[in-house]
Order: C-alpha cells, then sequence, then structure tokens
C-alpha cells in the first residue's frame, strides 16, 4: 500500500512537471516535438520489452485485427491529447491546460454512464453538474469555452475508456500505439527534412537532448502509474491525481505569471466542488465495500 501511494504520487509530480521540461523545448515546433515523442517513445519502449522479454502479446495482436483497429483509434486520441498539450505550454496556457486534467475524471464518469452504462450515483450527478457550471462559468468570463481545457478531457477521457476495454496492458498498448504511429511520424519527419522545415537539427544542444529523453520521460511515469493502480484502491488512486494538474496550476500561475484573476478563480472553486464530491464519492463506496 505504502509502496503503491509513494509510486502514484511520483508518477503524478512527474506529470505535474511536464511543463517545466516542454517549455524547455520552445525552440523546437509542437508538431516536431510530438513526433520525436511518438519515436522515442517506441524506441525505449522496445528496450522494456525486450530486457523484460516480454513479446507474448505479439502474437494476440497479429491474430487479431479488431483489436489493432482498437488501438489505432487510441493512438490517435493519444496524439491529439499529447499535441494539444504540448501547443498549449509553448503558448502560454498552463492554466488552461491544467484544467483539461482537473476535469477529466468528471469527463470519465460521464463517459462510462453514456457508453458502458455504469451506474451514476447522485452525488456524483451532483459533481457534474458543480463541474459543468464552473466551465460555463468560464465560457461566460472570457466569450468562448475553454477549449483547449475541453480538447484535453474529451480526448484522454475518450482515450481512457478505449483503454479500459482493451485486451493488452499499459505496457503493451502504449508500444501497440507508439508502433502504429511510428510510420506516420517517420514519415513527417522526413518530409519536413526535405522541405527543409525541420527545427532540430538547428536547436541547440540542450534542446536536443531533453528532446532524445522524450523516451523514458514518457513511459516512465506510466509504468508507475501501472504498477500503482494494481497496488492500491481506485479511491486513493483518484485522489492522487489532482497533484498532477494542481503541480500545473501553481506552475503557470507563480512560475509563468500567467493571469488567474478572482472571476477565473470562481469558475476553477465551482469545478474543485464538484472533484471534492466526486472523490468523497469514491473513498465511501469503497469503505463501504470493505466492511
Amino acid at each position: 500500500m505504502r509502496k503503491g501511494i509513494l509510486y502514484a504520487t511520483v508518477c503524478y509530480s512527474a506529470w505535474g512537471l511536464f511543463p517545466i521540461y516542454f517549455k524547455a523545448l520552445h525552440e523546437i515546433s509542437p508538431i516536431e516535438i510530438l513526433l520525436y515523442r511518438m519515436l522515442f517513445s517506441l524506441v525505449f519502449l522496445l528496450a522494456i520489452l525486450s530486457w523484460r522479454n516480454q513479446w507474448a502479446w505479439v502474437r494476440l495482436v497479429l491474430r487479431t485485427p479488431k483489436l489493432i483497429a482498437g488501438f489505432g483509434a487510441s493512438a490517435l486520441l493519444l496524439s491529439i491529447n499529447w499535441f494539444i498539450y504540448i501547443w498549449a505550454i509553448n503558448n502560454g496556457r498552463v492554466i488552461d491546460a491544467s484544467l483539461g486534467y482537473f476535469i477529466t475524471p468528471l469527463v470519465s464518469v460521464l463517459l462510462g454512464y453514456a457508453f458502458l452504462h455504469e451506474r451514476l450515483p447522485r452525488l456524483q450527478s451532483v459533481a457534474l453538474g458543480f463541474a459543468a457550471a464552473g466551465v460555463a462559468w468560464l465560457a461566460w468570463q472570457t466569450g468562448h469555452p475553454p477549449w483547449i481545457g475541453l480538447a484535453l478531457a474529451l480526448s484522454f477521457g475518450t482515450y481512457g475508456l478505449l483503454r479500459k476495454t482493451a485486451a493488452l496492458g499499459a505496457l503493451e498498448g502504449l508500444s501497440l500505439e507508439t508502433a502504429l504511429l511510428f510510420p506516420f511520424a517517420l514519415g513527417y519527419l522526413l518530409w519536413l527534412s526535405d522541405q527543409g522545415q525541420t527545427s532540430y537539427l538547428t536547436s541547440s544542444d540542450s534542446a536536443r537532448w531533453l528532446l532524445l529523453a522524450a523516451g523514458p520521460i514518457t513511459a516512465i511515469p506510466l509504468l508507475l502509474f501501472a504498477t500503482a493502480a494494481r497496488r492500491i484502491p481506485m479511491a486513493t488512486l483518484g485522489v492522487l491525481q489532482y497533484i498532477s494538474p494542481t503541480i500545473q496550476l501553481i506552475l503557470g500561475v507563480y512560475l509563468y505569471n500567467e493571469s488567474f484573476g478572482s472571476a477565473r478563480l470562481m469558475g476553477f472553486l465551482a469545478i474543485w466542488l464538484g472533484l471534492a464530491l466526486y472523490s468523497f464519492e469514491g473513498i465511501r463506496n469503497t469503505y463501504l465495500a470493505r466492511k
């Protein structure tokens, strides 16, 4: 239990610090960062699979075209989520990105209710209402919906929905997703290079080394998360997941000096109240199930 909490805390803290990493890559365009992240993640994951001699799942994939199609869809959603996040960070929208991951759990609840016919307890319905009110308030204050936060929440929530019903674990699934993305990423990078539009070769040495580290930086937190999920209750994991967007919000406000006035705070407070109710419901259900 203690190790599970430690793994989850390290994982979510690492994800929370991602803005610092992507800000350091500002010399490189978001699309290039995305493409290299796909390539280097696959290389790192293949190294782990080779070290663990964990290849039995490949036979299942080759025998199941439907499985490949499902992971093709999840790979597309993952790439969309990664690109929006990288673009948001490098365009001074760290707070908007944190909003997306604050509301992702509630979006996941709504998707589970709509597509998996999961039960929606009254308290979770109230939580969704508070979150919707917060998003509506933010939309009214800015004159438009918080598109970045909503796009991140919907893409990652739908990705989670597909992965929840998939037949592969975290390591194998991410390996298959990056393998499916690999030819597109490599082809696009070659085209950019042929057109003289790649910024990798003209960027600083530090940026290039940081980009090479995208593989382990992407995969290690995910493996920690998968390990933690097997050791601690989902209710505990659900509470700990707010570490990540909280760190991002703090970075956006205090390190990158993004605007966070009282009007914006009111919208976040409504969302946080919804999350508190959602977390309370999860903890209560876990406690009742153990009695």
